[in-house]
């Protein structure tokens, strides 16, 4: 005869800690970007930090490829743009065709002091 224990059982499985360089923050700005000097096509950042991107754009982009982008903010009153070079870094399955966008991760590989000073800024402006 077989006796089953009674209580919790335990459970085991991977925690996922996240260790990003920078923090995050949550935003919703229009970007501008281009590739392998094609016309310019717009998106959609939807968080933002020192390091890179999280991109929302109409086409899926290749893991390694690299992107001029052009980001769109206000700080106070003012239209501001960074222009910068990102790299793609990974890239989310299609959300679906109702959706219209492919989640697509991107760090900065060229930026200049100005315009990342100008991004600190910004993001500052965000955690006050």
């Amino acid at each position: 005869m077989r006796t089953e224990e009674k209580g919790t059982k335990s459970r085991y499985g991977t925690v996922n800690f996240e260790k990003r360089k920078y923090p995050r923050f949550s935003v919703d700005l229009p970007v501008e970007y281009s590739h392998a000097d094609v016309s310019a096509d717009q998106g959609r950042a939807m968080n933002a930090s020192e390091g890179g991107l999280l991109l929302y754009l109409p086409e899926q982009m290749g893991i390694g490829n690299h992107l001029r982008l052009k980001l769109f903010f206000t700080m106070g009153s003012e239209l501001n743009a960074i222009e910068t070079l990102v790299e793609v870094v990974w890239v989310d399955v299609h959300l679906g065709k109702d959706w219209g966008d492919y989640r697509t991760g991107v760090r900065f590989v060229e930026i200049s002091t100005e315009e990342m000073g100008k991004l600190k800024s910004f993001l500052t402006s965000l955690s006050g």
